[in-house]
């Protein structure tokens, strides 16, 4: 009797012995399948050591791979698929945009400070420079309409557009959104130009295949792929809008304002902003749904200079875990309503602070930046239907979407004197400013609208959205009562402002 270490030697060695003199124990190789060949060599194992055929241990079948194959290239054809046609008719309506501005930069080393400068005055010479920046834009008509991210242009004085042919053409700003990170350009050359079709965002789902189209780095167009990652994206920080299409398809400083596009080779995406620690592309980029940048440019289209959203006076809240439990609702989602104007089409339509909305015109509404954009593609004078849970119950609202009442002139005023707030553009507090600085309807007083750099509003330090609630313990209620606090003077100011939900309090002597 061979002990089993023994046997397996003997096997192992007679095994080496056979393969070194080419004998064919295994006859013929290429023509046995895997499971034939691991039958053979267990056979001589079983001979060898001493097992039997009853002692060896059942083999599982393999599993089936025919559903695998429906996923495989099965023929040459197959592997030579590409996504160069797509290219080819989508690229050339893809465009750079670089924007010149003039700063000027102050040489003296007071500048900014009202102490100094009230002494010493501006006595070097400011120096101007000129900076520039690139990003990439969509021709979307082929008159030469264009499409790119408003941080492009921002304070351009010059923008030029240059098509993917060689072709560079002056352009001039049709509409800009500082709020949805959107501008509209005209290019001013003879077309007609290459342009992408629009396709619907409403239609796409996570997991479909894309391409972004840009010019990164500015090394010249590029091509890069990868598919829908999230929908609904909110909270990403670039712009107040919030509602992303997120993209694993790499995107990287000089895409903004690149195209994304579908299979079909249409328009479902802006690329706007990556999520980055280190400057490059760490596989999430965000896209602005075509949707919303359909609406934009039928806007700038129709010669109006402002994207109007509808008004339907209230403001929203996201809904927390615990009032989702308190509800009933399984998970967290809708958008809360915190306030609401008696007199705005909400309020006039029944609904109160307190209740959720749960769905717009069908659509199922996250957060309230979801609202917030299905607000703003669906357009003012449409009528929507929103799904309600409130404290009765679920009901649905008939809401005709209004265009915020019309500012009264008299109410912006530029403030002048000698106090802390002259030079800056002030005005009443109304729903379309209401709106647009997201504050509930209900608020009434003095806003900030504009400060001129070189104001005394502006070296103290005041900005566009500061609400002024009270100077010299009197509540501000109007632009009338803020001049007549004014004028009067005094030997120090001591005001309340309030900023992104912050009450600061300062005097100034």
């Amino acid at each position: 009797m061979i002990p089993d270490r023994s046997r397996f030697r003997v096997v192992l060695f007679s095994l080496l012995a056979l393969s070194v003199l080419n004998v064919p124990v295994l006859a013929p190789a290429f023509a046995q399948t895997e499971e034939s060949l691991t039958d053979s060599i267990g056979k001589i194992f079983r001979d060898v050591i001493g097992g039997t055929e009853d002692q060896a241990q059942p083999k599982a079948p393999p599993p089936p791979i025919t559903d695998l194959r429906r996923e495989l290239p099965q023929s040459r054809a197959d592997m030579m698929q590409s996504f160069s046609p797509l290219v080819k008719a989508t690229a050339p309506a893809v465009v750079n945009v670089y924007a010149d501005r003039l700063v000027q930069r102050s040489m003296s080393p007071f500048a900014g400070d009202p102490f100094f400068e009230q002494f010493f005055g501006q006595r070097m010479p400011n120096r101007t420079e000129r900076q520039s920046s690139l990003g990439s834009g969509v021709i979307i008509e082929s008159r030469g309409i264009v499409v790119t991210n408003n941080h492009v242009i921002k304070d351009a004085d010059d923008i030029r557009v240059a098509l993917a042919d060689g072709r560079e053409f002056e352009s001039r700003i049709l509409l800009k959104d500082e709020r949805f990170d959107l501008a509209i350009l005209q290019i001013e050359g003879d077309g007609p130009f290459p342009a992408i079709e629009f396709g619907n965002t409403d239609a796409i789902e996570v997991g479909d295949l894309v391409l972004a189209i840009g010019n990164p780095f500015g090394v010249g167009q590029t091509v890069t792929s990868g598919i829908v990652s999230a929908l609904a994206r909110n909270r990403v920080g670039v712009s107040d809008f919030g509602f992303f299409i997120q993209t694993d398809a790499a995107i990287n400083p000089g895409n903004s304002g690149g195209a994304l596009i579908d299979m079909n080779g249409r328009l479902i995406g802006i690329n706007t902003a990556i999520f980055t620690r280190s400057g490059g592309s760490n596989g999430i980029g965000f896209a602005i749904p075509a949707n919303l940048v359909r609406a934009v440019a039928e806007t700038a289209e129709s010669g109006a200079d402002v994207f109007e959203r509808p008004y339907i006076g209230a403001t929203f809240e996201s809904v927390t875990p615990d009032i989702a439990e308190a509800l009933g609702l399984q998970r967290a989602t809708g958008a809360l309503i915190s306030d609401v104007a008696d007199d705005g089409p909400a309020g006039e339509a029944g609904l109160r602070a307190g209740d959720i909305v749960l769905a717009f015109n069908g659509q199922p509404i996250e957060h309230p930046d979801a609202l917030g954009y299905r607000l703003a593609t669906t357009g003012v004078g449409k009528t929507a239907t929103l799904d309600v849970l409130s404290r009765s119950g679920r009901k649905s609202y008939e809401i005709t979407l209004q265009a915020p009442p019309a500012d009264d002139p008299r109410a912006r005023r530029q403030l002048g004197g000698q106090n802390p707030f002259s030079g800056a553009i002030v005005s009443n507090i109304t729903p379309r400013i209401a709106d647009a600085l997201r504050l509930p309807p209900s608020v009434r007083g003095v806003i900030v609208t504009e400060v001129p750099r070189a104001s005394l509003a502006g070296r103290y330090g005041f900005r566009p959205g500061d609400l002024i609630a009270e100077i010299n313990g009197v509540d501000i209620a109007s632009v009338d009562t803020l001049e007549q606090i004014l004028a009067e003077g005094a030997s120090f100011w001591r005001f309340e402002i309030v900023r992104g939900g912050r009450r600061i309090r300062q005097i100034i002597r």
